[in-house]
């Protein structure tokens, strides 16, 4: 089979050995994969004499194999991936076990994988192949920030610094349905448009003064995944008392914080990454119920995996990057 590996300090397509669903597990025939920062992280984690591994965390396919054991599922089931290993039940942090699919095992940039049934779900019939491969990883994260952590209610305002993330996307999509008011920055004012026409109710130009841009609002809650360069600015507009939820650090990850009017203004500081299956499978009811769909930016091939890593690398998409695997 196919697959785009990182191996020996390099990037590049390999033939590999198929894999063959063992007892509790499937084989799943790829047919979307989605691009996530992690992916562009994970060659700079491992050493330049690590052997091949397959990445990517995100899938979607046709179920092609069943081990013994397995009930729940039958060859030709339509299914998504769940990159959230050994995380079951809605905890406040993920057991010992918990890891992330895509490293150190195999993910899903190639045609087959093999995985535990238990980390498969049916997909949601109105996505195409290319929204339910692009779903799990960012849905689930921007879903526990906003439900879980985040506690977000009606009525509230929620403010989300850099529009055209994926998580983003999805953020501005749940929040919308649960009744809160939706304020994005982006420096690019094609996506503060594209944020808009998604549901924001304002979009900011990340380089305005953005206390005085908001001196009229009350943010009751921050979601930040930008890191050194947003975050006390988040603070500055974050109501006294208010909830900052961070989960990304796509600048620099070490902050310096004014302690004492950090403790004066009685904020909320919370750290969320991932989610358990409990929280995948409410998204996906979620997205069932509304008729969510994904915002995929753009997709590539396989064999243009390249492409699509220095695509999503120099943050120019508006949602999500899909790699289509097979037709």
């Amino acid at each position: 089979m196919k697959a785009f590996v990182h191996e020996y300090g390099e990037l590049k397509l390999k033939e590999m050995n198929e894999p063959f669903a063992d007892h509790g597990q499937v084989a799943v025939a790829i047919r979307t994969a989605g691009l996530n920062r992690r992916d562009v992280a994970v060659p700079n984690r491992r050493g330049e004499d690590a052997g091949a591994l397959i990445l990517g965390s995100d899938g979607a396919g046709l179920i092609e194999a069943v081990g013994e054991g397995v009930s729940e599922f039958s060859v030709g089931d339509e299914v998504i991936i769940n990159p959230s290993l050994g995380w079951y039940e809605n905890t406040e942090a993920p057991p010992k076990q918990f890891d992330i699919l895509g490293m150190p095992d195999n993910g899903t940039f190639t045609e087959y994988i093999v995985l535990p049934a238990e980390q498969v779900e049916q997909k949601p019939a109105h996505l195409s192949w290319e929204e339910a491969g692009v779903l799990a990883l960012s849905a689930l994260t921007g879903y526990r920030a906003l439900f879980t952590k985040g506690k977000v209610q009606e009525g509230e305002t929620l403010f989300i610094p850099g529009a055209g993330s994926g998580v983003a996307t999805y953020l501005i999509q749940f929040a919308k349905q649960a009744g809160a008011r939706i304020i994005v920055t982006s420096r690019s004012e094609e996506k503060r448009q594209q944020a808009l026409e998604l549901g924001a109710d304002r979009a900011l130009n990340t380089n305005s003064d953005w206390p005085v841009e908001l001196r009229e609002e009350t943010i009751d809650i921050v979601i930040d995944s930008v890191g050194k360069a947003t975050f006390n600015h988040s603070l500055e507009v974050l109501k006294k008392g208010g909830r900052l939820v961070t989960f990304g650090a796509t600048t620099e990850d070490t902050i310096e914080l004014n302690l004492r009017k950090f403790f004066y203004g009685q904020y909320k500081l919370i750290g969320t990454t991932m989610g358990s299956q409990e929280e995948l499978r409410a998204m996906l009811e979620l997205v069932d119920e509304h008729q969510i769909h994904p915002i995929v930016d753009r997709t590539y091939t396989l064999d243009e995996a390249h492409d699509a890593m220095a695509y999503l690398k120099a943050s120019k998409q508006f949602g999500k990057v899909a790699l289509k695997i097979t037709n």
